[in-house]
């Protein structure tokens, strides 16, 4: 008898070569539209942030008007984060403690002041459904278009997938003019692929909270 047993192939371990850094924030409102403000801020705080091409940071995101119920979706509408809401930077690990600088800043975001307190480092997730709420566009009014464009640079990338679908538009404000994004979930990856595109994103306006992938838990 001739017998090879089968190898068992050793679990994917998630790298900690970009991680992120989650900071306890106090802020009593803000506006929906804070992107460019919340990136001019940080980039001030941190001098060396926005030359550093894989940092990126997470929009804040909370407890929304209203009884909570809904989100607006007017720019200079304002939100209401917890005291649970974090302000999440996602850097290289060599950079982790050079970003704890902010802890004890105070950041002026247009007249909302958003005070930065401790911080916490956090791997990236394991989980193979992913979830961009901002994603740069040409598209933003033509979902299929945007969904054409968002699945041609996946495949640029060799990231392989089972769905993407596209969600709710934005407009962000800048000097420059405005920046269109659509939210965006890719299911079906492995392990690896969701690691990478998390390290990664999509597109650009990275320092502004696009392009960047969190775990969605639902799907």
């Amino acid at each position: 008898m001739y017998w090879i047993e089968e190898e068992e192939e050793e679990p994917f371990v998630v790298p900690d070569d970009i991680v992120d850094l989650s900071f306890t924030i106090r802020c009593q409102a803000l506006q929906v539209d804070h992107a460019y403000a919340l990136a001019q801020a940080v980039a001030e705080a941190l001098p060396w942030f926005e030359s550093e091409p894989q940092a990126g940071l997470h929009l804040i995101h909370g407890a929304d008007s209203g009884n909570g119920w809904y989100r607006p979706e007017e720019g200079d509408a304002l939100i209401y984060p917890s005291r649970r809401t974090p302000l999440v930077l996602r850097l290289p690990k060599e950079r982790v403690e050079d970003a704890r600088a902010l802890t004890g800043q105070t950041l002026d975001l247009d007249g909302f002041s958003v005070e930065v307190g401790e911080a916490k480092e956090r791997m990236l997730s394991n989980l193979t459904s992913l979830y961009a709420r901002h994603v740069v566009t040409e598209h933003v009014d033509a979902e299929e278009r945007f969904l054409e464009e968002a699945v041609a640079r996946l495949k640029e990338m060799g990231i392989k997938f089972k769905k993407v679908l596209g969600g709710l538009p934005a407009i962000f404000r800048t000097p420059e003019g405005p920046v269109a994004t659509r939210s965006l979930l890719v299911a079906g990856l492995s392990i690896e692929d969701a690691v990478r595109l998390q390290q990664e994103g999509i597109g650009p306006y990275r320092k502004m909270g696009c392009g960047l992938f969190i775990p969605h838990k639902q799907v």
